[in-house]
């Protein structure tokens, strides 16, 4: 092999800037000839490929997002748009490929390996719902940006007496919801994972202020079936019954756009150089990620249309410390 490429597919995630510059600077270490690839599949199936050397990648470790772009391809879903996106790799002399994203890029990766053509995933996405991997690039970052704001709301929520339900993302895993409650010492929790009542959410808010609590925090996973907007309008025609004054705050993709944790550069780094090192050893089809504080390969026909579950005991002890 001599010659790889490398692409960030799906939602961005602070971190696949130092998984690229891993990818690029042990490949060259290893003597391969390595290309970026503009824009996710849509590029991939254009031909948009640059050269990257050790410098093109310098002074991005600390950036967040992804500096060849991604973005979303029909295109790429069709069987017509995965044979074009081959011939473009064939045509680039491309012979291996690293492909940094979530489950809807992986499964890409997955269509390429069945094609023949010699793929690798790393783990990237702040939902950190990805079989294959404990944790995922990005989710300790969008995590600690989402703690950051919770700490925010909690004073100005003291100084009015005011409950705040703070909206974060996942739309079908609430893994950050559930960390960000527990970190954050929010009285309750809403996850896609599990059926809300509005009428519990009233009870919870209500008997913290009855409690003398000078401030309630209720984090919501964007997902849930009862998310933020609609719990913020079932409260309105009950205000009376929570005692406080509510308000809304949705996070949405400000957790995305935050400079990447140390943890999150470090995990990037080691799997990003995990990726190259099954490409030079011949182990195609695999998706590369951590667990059990190792790195770990799976293929990616174990990991596709799968979703990993939350911990219910971490669920129980949000409740528990309310």
């Amino acid at each position: 092999m001599k010659r790889i490429a490398v692409l960030t597919s799906g939602g961005d995630a602070p971190g696949m800037n130092a998984a690229i510059r891993a990818v690029v600077r042990t490949g060259t270490r290893k003597d391969l000839e390595v290309y970026g690839v503009k824009l996710g599949f849509s590029g991939l199936i254009a031909g948009k490929m640059i050269h990257l050397g050790p410098r093109d990648v310098g002074g991005i470790i600390q950036k967040g997002g992804t500096f060849l772009g991604s973005a979303r391809c029909e295109e790429f879903k069709t069987k017509e748009g995965q044979v074009k996106a081959l011939s473009s790799l064939k045509e680039n002399s491309v012979e291996g490929l690293v492909i940094i994203g979530g489950n809807g890029s992986q499964t890409g990766s997955y269509a390429l390996f069945k094609l023949g053509f010699p793929v690798v995933g790393v783990a990237s996405t702040i939902d950190n719902d990805l079989v294959g991997s404990d944790i995922t690039i990005g989710v300790d970052t969008a995590l600690n940006i989402a703690l950051e704001a919770i700490d925010r709301l909690k004073v100005t929520g003291s100084s009015h007496q005011r409950a705040f339900l703070v909206e974060v993302m996942g739309r079908k895993c609430g893994y950050l919801a559930l960390m960000a409650a527990i970190a954050g010492g929010a009285e309750m929790v809403v996850l896609p994972e599990v059926e809300a009542d509005p009428e519990e959410v009233a009870k919870v808010l209500a008997n913290a202020y009855e409690r003398g609590k000078s401030h309630a925090i209720v984090v919501v996973a964007e997902g849930a079936n009862y998310n933020a907007q609609k719990l913020a309008a079932y409260f309105r025609k009950h205000r009376e019954r929570i005692g406080f004054t509510l308000r809304v705050t949705v996070l949405g993709h400000v957790q995305r756009g935050g400079k990447p944790s140390a943890f999150d550069r470090i995990l990037a780094s080691r799997l990003g150089a995990g990726a190259v090192d099954c490409l030079v050893k011949g182990e195609f089809g695999v998706l590369v990620g951590w667990v059990n504080s190792k790195l770990k390969s799976t293929p990616l026909v174990d990991v596709i249309g799968k979703k990993k579950e939350i911990d219910m005991e971490l669920f129980k002890l949000a409740r528990i410390l309310d």
